[in-house]
């Protein structure tokens, strides 16, 4: 079961939830950028400018078949994508709370914490330059070397 499946708070709460959070630790320069099918929140923190996206799912991406392999109709499949943007609004609140946390509590620096989400100088973030990088690696067939050096 995904974190707030069931969520009633609307995604616009949420996202003005995470810019009062991001506000309280210190962030400026708050922008939020909405697409029919993504939301982007983006903001300068600890001299870092960082970019949250999230995929949303649209009517497209709702089921057209129930199990029974009825034609869902198109107010329900509109309802299921409503429910599902909710949901993933209140996860993208956890997130950012649970990497705040982190740093606070001192698990982890804030670098760290947000390194997938810092914008480089070129506009793309870390994990956007770095994603196709390991997955060719990984798809290669290269492995890390296990723990400090073991091999497999």
């Amino acid at each position: 079961m995904a974190y707030a499946e069931n969520t009633t708070v609307a995604v616009e709460k949420s996202i003005g939830e995470i810019v009062a959070l991001v506000k309280k630790a210190g962030a400026y320069r708050i922008g939020q950028i909405e697409d029919a099918d993504s939301i982007a929140l983006q903001f300068f923190l600890n001299d870092r400018l960082l970019r949250f996206r999230v995929a949303l799912p649209t009517l497209e991406q709702m089921p057209e078949r129930d199990g029974r392999g009825s034609a869902v109709p198109d107010e329900r499949r509109s309802a299921q994508a409503a429910k599902a943007c909710r949901q993933k609004a209140r996860a993208l609140l956890l997130v950012i709370k649970a990497k705040l946390e982190s740093v606070e509590s001192e698990v982890e620096s804030f670098d760290e914490a947000f390194l997938p989400n810092i914008v480089t100088p070129n506009g793309l973030t870390i994990a956007e330059l770095t994603l196709p990088q390991i997955e060719s690696g990984y798809s290669g067939g290269a492995q890390p070397p296990l723990l400090l050096g073991f091999s497999a």
